[in-house]
């Protein structure tokens, strides 16, 4: 199974299609995520749409806004209470992580093979095949 972090943006605009992506796969929402951080002494979240595996393919996406929502356990913002609506009307909880920041890491794409290996250890993905 491939599992692939979509990135969209840092959660402007692009929260939208974010939202609009979840409503139109419904039917394949598995779980909904807020993966918290720290940059710059900043509190800043990560809202992160996991989908269920396509069949055929096997192919599992995470669509993510990165690092550029204030952390809601800070300051309420308008961004994250949409994100909590869109999950409510799917019946769907947030899960809460705090992660290490982006910044970090010389490449994005161990960042994403960070999250993918913290989100297998929680069980919110399946284990690698």
């Amino acid at each position: 199974m491939i599992q692939r972090f979509i990135e969209l943006g840092e959660g402007y605009s692009d929260l939208y299609e974010l939202l609009e992506l979840t409503t139109a796969n419904q039917h394949r929402l598995q779980h909904m995520l807020a993966l918290h951080t720290k940059i710059d002494n900043k509190e800043l979240t990560s809202l992160v749409v996991v989908l269920k595996p396509t069949d055929p393919g096997k192919f599992q996406p995470l669509y993510i806004c990165r690092e550029g929502i204030p952390n809601p356990n800070f300051c309420q913002n308008k961004r994250y209470e949409l994100f909590a609506q869109t999950a409510s009307k799917y019946s769907k909880q947030i899960y809460e992580l705090s992660v290490k920041p982006s910044s970090i890491f010389y490449e994005k794409e161990l960042y994403y093979q960070y999250l993918i290996g913290i989100l297998r250890l929680n069980h919110y993905l399946l284990p690698l095949q």
